[in-house]
């Protein structure tokens, strides 16, 4: 069967996260994505670090099953082949700084008013417009912007998200912008000009401390592992040195576990404890409540109990423990893609839609593709090589 987006182009003047996890996702689904490189040094995410196989570990996360053209933009020769690339996509996304696809002739309104029927995709970190239009953004920074270290760490100190979350949320919104745009042009045959950014998309997923804070007159505190708002959540001490995390979610589940697990039937009717507000009122007690009986058991014990009890529990694992998850194999979630390092092994996306089978194909080599791209455009061998011996383009290279 098809996948959903065969016969899609996409070309991404990407960098980074936010552009190539969108792109990413489209080549998956099986579009042509042509991902656009700087000669000598590529995406600056090529460089990060050389953990996996000589390769960067972002890089090899999110670029994937893409063709490299290392092509230098800015040299005035390179304006017919990006006209050629932009006349045979339906999709074009880019990431770059503030201002810099206009300066390339790139922008929104010059390349569709040439292709009405394009879907134009900004991705930045704070819109064209407004007071932060013209301010860099990187992913911590944004994070900052959007409130997350308010909110995140413990109460004398905040902390990052240990992931590039604002990169990835703005990611992810493109991506399913892009697929709302494609469908409303199958449908009425219009193209689209979509503004995403990283400071909205991030600040979409703080509704909960946004609302909790305008509304409730305080932010909710930064509580490390555990839940600002419901206890108990989160981790707690075993007797053996482990570390069990646990939800209580409503009273039927904290009553089965007084009954079940603290073996301490009394607890639920305790009126410090009587719903979900006079635990949170009362956390410290709580918490004391219940290590008073956790240290005197092992973290399988809890676990154990907890399972019983029906009660949402997990394990603190390492990454190395969530590579090797036995879920992950049960559901036969890896795959091997080729790399410029050699084979790598890759976790398929969780499209999971029947009857379809991700595209993973190789991760690319800088300017892997060039010449291919080049020829598909109909450019002859000759300007090819004049192109490469000018150092517009690079074939091959460095991965």
């Amino acid at each position: 069967m098809k996948r959903p987006l065969e016969g899609i182009t996409v070309v991404g003047l990407e960098q980074v996260i936010a552009g190539p996890f969108c792109t990413r996702q489209l080549a998956e689904l099986g579009a042509r994505v042509i991902k656009i490189e700087r000669p000598g040094g590529g995406d600056a995410a090529r460089g990060y670090d050389r953990t996996v196989k000589g390769l960067s570990s972002h890089f090899v996360w999110v670029n994937r099953s893409k063709e490299s053209l290392a092509l230098d933009v800015k040299h005035p020769d390179a304006k017919p082949i990006l006209e050629k690339l932009v006349q045979k996509a339906d999709v074009f996304v880019q990431n770059l700084a503030p201002g810099a696809a206009e300066r390339l002739g790139l922008g929104a309104a010059e390349l569709r008013a040439k292709h009405p029927a394009l879907i134009w995709c900004g991705i930045s970190g704070y819109g064209p417009a407004g007071p932060y239009a013209e301010k860099k953004a990187y992913d911590l920074l944004v994070q900052c912007e959007a409130g997350l270290l308010s909110v995140t760490g413990t109460p004398g100190q905040p902390a990052k998200a240990g992931i590039p979350v604002a990169d990835i949320a703005a990611g992810m919104y493109a991506f399913s912008s892009i697929l709302a745009a494609l469908y409303r042009k199958t449908r009425d045959g219009i193209g689209a000009t979509l503004d995403i950014t990283m400071f909205e998309s991030l600040g979409e997923w703080m509704g909960f401390p946004a609302n909790f804070t305008a509304y409730g007159g305080e932010a909710p505190p930064r509580s490390g592992a555990h839940h600002a708002t419901i206890v108990p959540y989160g981790p707690f001490r075993a007797g053996d040195g482990g570390t069990v995390f646990l939800s209580i979610q409503n009273e039927r589940e904290f009553g089965r576990f007084c009954d079940a697990v603290l073996l301490n039937s009394p607890l639920k009717t305790d009126a410090r404890f009587s719903n979900g507000p006079a635990r949170a009122q009362n956390r410290d007690a709580m918490h004391a409540e219940i290590e008073k009986i956790f240290l005197k058991l092992k973290a399988g014990e809890i676990l154990e109990r907890l399972e019983k009890a029906e009660i949402a529990n997990a394990r603190l694992n390492s990454m190395q423990e969530f590579w090797d998850h036995p879920q992950l194999e049960a559901r036969d979630r890896w795959r091997e893609v080729a790399s410029p390092g050699g084979p790598i092994k890759a976790m398929k996306p969780p499209f999971n839609l029947d009857r379809f089978e991700a595209r993973m194909d190789a991760v690319p080599a800088l300017g892997e593709h060039s010449r291919a791209i080049l020829s598909d455009l109909g450019f002859t061998s000759r300007e090819i090589q004049q192109m490469e011996e000018s150092g517009i383009i690079q074939q091959g290279g460095k991965p």
